[in-house]
């Protein structure tokens, strides 16, 4: 049941499902973890080789071409009461990456992406299928997003309902998987920095690296955190929003806001409230990107490039997903059904491409 169950200077404290600490759930990983069936394993091994026969690119199945689906439903319905409605979070454990070939592991996770809701774009290439992969590239660069390299990514949310990641690969040491609740993270700045936590309630505005949708500015404005229909969403990217201090006409981020966001990082970070988790291969992590702030620790990697870390990601708009407000909804002015649309850019074809990119 979702509650307010104090105010704090009119600011509301939410006791829900949302609101949980990592601690609590680290002693009790059965409550977030599911270990795929013999009977989804089923289902999954002929949905594959029915795609494979197809011939079709993953960008053109879709869910009705998808056989053995009721076999998936319970599955479909856990997953979206735990992370939609719930806390936000799930795990799924034993997708045989190990026993498929690289096309047929895309497979496997994007039919259940497809179960799920519908891959929506993840930048201005229109990848619906993301790599989350070291390339090389210069994190200090305003058009190089911190999963194409190996460094810590700050805690963020993801322009969708929901946001998936496949481990095909781990790191050989670090990049750990660290995510928190930002309704607790919430009720802890309203506890003991009201000021702040007021402040960010307010309009900040994010870069849109240069990928802009039809009849948008260079940026988008939303604020970190709405209250709406006794939940607390949250939208944050703190990395958008610096970078888009370059842009002249983004207006310059007051001394109030800046002491806000610094404060909201340093609560992210809170070990009270965080909870870490190791990436196995065949793991499938789904989050709320309303609920969850997600981040992941710097790593090492392999040096052959055959064992390097490569998780597979979707961006998920699920309407049957929670009502969303709509200063989050405008954030990026087109929605697929309702809902966050991802990253469209005009004359970009959506794609699944299968090596990173």
């Amino acid at each position: 049941m979702n509650e307010i169950v104090n105010e704090v200077g009119a600011l509301p404290i939410f006791q829900n499902e949302q609101a949980w600490r990592g601690p609590q759930l680290k002693q009790s990983p059965q409550e977030w973890t599911h270990h795929l069936t013999k009977d989804e394993l089923a289902a999954l091994d002929i949905i594959i080789h029915h795609v494979e026969a197809s011939g079709k690119d993953l960008v053109d199945v879709k869910v009705g071409d998808l056989p053995e689906l009721d076999r998936l439903e319970p599955l479909s319905k856990k997953i979206k009461s735990s992370v939609l409605y719930g806390r936000g979070l799930i795990l799924l454990r034993g997708l045989p990456v190990h026993q498929y070939s690289y096309r047929q592991s895309a497979t496997a996770y994007w039919a259940l992406g497809l179960v799920l809701g519908v891959p929506v774009s993840q930048n201005g290439k229109g990848h619906v299928l993301g790599h989350v992969a070291n390339l090389g590239l210069d994190y200090a660069d305003p058009a190089v997003r911190g999963y194409q390299t190996s460094h810590r990514l700050p805690y963020h949310t993801d322009s969708s309902d929901m946001v998936g990641l496949l481990c095909l690969r781990p790191a050989k040491s670090g990049g750990l998987s660290s995510v928190v609740s930002s309704t607790t993270v919430w009720n802890e700045l309203v506890s003991k920095h009201p000021e702040q936590a007021r402040v960010l309630l307010g309009d900040f505005h994010r870069t849109r690296w240069g990928e802009i949708p039809a009849g948008q500015l260079p940026y988008s404005s939303s604020p970190v955190f709405v209250s709406f229909k006794n939940r607390m969403y949250a939208n944050y990217v703190r990395s958008g929003i610096r970078k888009a201090q370059l842009l002249e006409e983004v207006p310059r981020l007051t001394e109030e806001q800046n002491e806000a966001l610094d404060c909201l990082d340093a609560m992210t970070c809170n070990p009270d409230l965080y909870l870490d988790m190791e990436f196995l291969p065949g793991d499938i992590q789904l989050l709320s990107n309303f609920s969850i702030f997600h981040s992941r620790t710097a790593y090492e990697d392999w040096p052959e490039p055959e064992q390097r870390r490569h998780l597979l990601r979707l961006w998920l708009a699920c309407e049957d997903g929670p009502e969303i407000p709509e200063p989050l909804l405008r954030r990026n002015g087109v929605t697929t059904n309702g809902r966050p649309n991802g990253i469209e850019v005009p004359g970009v074809r959506l794609n699944a491409p299968m090596e990173p990119a």
